[in-house]
């Protein structure tokens, strides 16, 4: 996150636009993937923002591998998720209009677990089990994915 964390040091915690990607894995069982952040203990997606020069595939990839040892080998877009449902104020004070596309990962390689210090927990919840912890970023957008997804 050097490119926001640079950003934040010339602008304080005022809010900023801030652009990334957010990626749903779903095992065999059709169970999905969430990380229980290390900033404020609750299940979120793998998410991220972009770096300069990043693609938003490429964010969503790096964002998956970072932080769950997962390789996404195929990627399906599914929605971009923008607006006051997406403003957040992080635990540190810094706040975001988050602009978030997210994908669906059909094919990935790799065990899940944690992989770098942005989360202490990894595992498959099925859709009618998710935690009741979740990041508030991430409600509006697991919403949508059950409306679309939630037969499968």
């Amino acid at each position: 996150m050097g490119y926001i964390n640079e950003i934040r040091a010339l602008i304080g915690s005022r809010p900023l636009i801030v652009v990334g990607a957010c990626i749903f894995v779903q095992d065999r069982e059709k169970r999905l993937l969430l990380v229980r952040r290390s900033d404020n203990g609750l299940w979120g997606l793998p998410a991220g923002t972009m770096e300069l020069g990043e693609t938003i595939e490429e964010c969503a990839r790096r964002e998956l591998l970072e932080e769950t040892g997962l390789k996404a080998l195929r990627l399906e877009f599914f929605h971009v998720f923008s607006g006051m449902d997406h403003f957040h104020t992080y635990p540190n004070g810094d706040q975001a209009y988050i602009v978030s596309t997210a994908f669906r990962a059909t094919e990935y390689e790799g065990m899940a677990c944690v992989n770098d210090h942005e989360s202490h927990e990894v595992a498959f919840f099925q859709l009618t089990e998710l935690p009741a912890e979740l990041n508030p970023p991430t409600r509006p957008v697991l919403k949508r994915f059950i409306e679309h997804f939630g037969s499968l």
